[in-house]
């Protein structure tokens, strides 16, 4: 016999593709930055048409307080889009599954509702609707179809053979729709809300635009077009800065909720661990 002591399990290693994975993004970050410097101190551009980044950030400092606000006007729109869009969707896609007259009759209006550009609904909403109202609302119409979608191709695609299993040993509707079909088509789901975070970031972003077009506002949005009219293009890149990390924020707290709800079952998730 051995006389080595049993080892117990080792913790998983960082392969060099995963360190190469979260390193290159900022590489290449750090180049375009580097890039962008350059070219602005060798072709003495002035900051009114092209700032460089050490001035957008010394704006981004010295603004937070107003962009600060701005950021959270934003945000607080974006969240309620999400989630009108992710209750809506999702309960309209479980209506779907349960009635197909239900479906038919609807879902072709929520194709002509995506389809519609935001950008040509947001100023009548405004005309209609109180602007705080306007703005949710734009935001939930780019966000509200992909999570409709995504959950209604979910919950018709769970496997045949399962569904006739439950069917065998007589489960009724409701626990058929609990314990097959939303499990199932929860990946469906997760993958819809990824892509609506994002969009009603758009959403509340076009509206936004549209009301700080009518001389009303206070989100990032009406920042930007603000410093457009007044020639302050340092703030305007700081705000759009903003706005840029705020979606890259969105998506992988999404990403990060879906992994954690995936990783112990689904293949999508299993494969990031191994």
């Amino acid at each position: 016999m051995s006389g080595r002591a049993p080892t117990g399990p080792r913790p998983p290693r960082i392969s060099a593709a995963s360190w190469l994975r979260v390193l290159l993004p900022f590489v290449v970050l750090a180049a375009g930055v580097a890039v962008w410097d350059l070219v602005v101190r060798i072709n003495q551009i002035p900051p009114y048409v092209l700032p460089g980044p050490g001035l957008v950030w010394q704006t981004l400092v010295a603004d937070w307080p107003i962009l600060s606000v701005s950021l959270l006007a934003t945000l607080w729109t974006t969240l309620k889009g999400f989630l009108a869009a992710a209750f809506g969707g999702v309960a309209l896609a479980l209506l779907f599954n349960q009635s197909r007259w239900v479906e038919y009759s609807l879902f072709p209006y929520a194709v002509v509702l995506q389809v519609t550009p935001v950008i040509a609904i947001a100023p009548l909403l405004l005309i209609y609707l109180p602007q705080e109202t306007a703005v949710v609302v734009c935001a939930w119409i780019v966000a509200f179809f992909p999570v409709l979608a995504n959950t209604t191709l979910g919950l018709n695609s769970v496997d045949r053979n399962l569904a006739g299993l439950f069917r065998l040993y007589g489960a009724s509707p409701l626990q058929t729709l609990l314990r097959l079909k939303l499990p199932a088509a929860l990946p469906y789901i997760l993958g819809g809300l990824r892509i609506a975070g994002g969009l009603s970031l758009i959403g509340a972003v076009v509206a936004e635009i549209a009301a700080g077009s009518a001389g009303a506002g206070s989100g990032l949005a009406y920042r930007i077009a603000e410093s457009g009219y007044r020639l302050n293009i340092p703030r305007m890149f700081a705000a759009l800065l903003l706005l840029s990390a705020a979606g890259i924020v969105i998506y992988l707290l999404l990403a990060l909720v879906s992994h954690l709800l995936l990783r112990r079952w689904h293949e999508s998730a299993l494969g990031k661990d191994n």
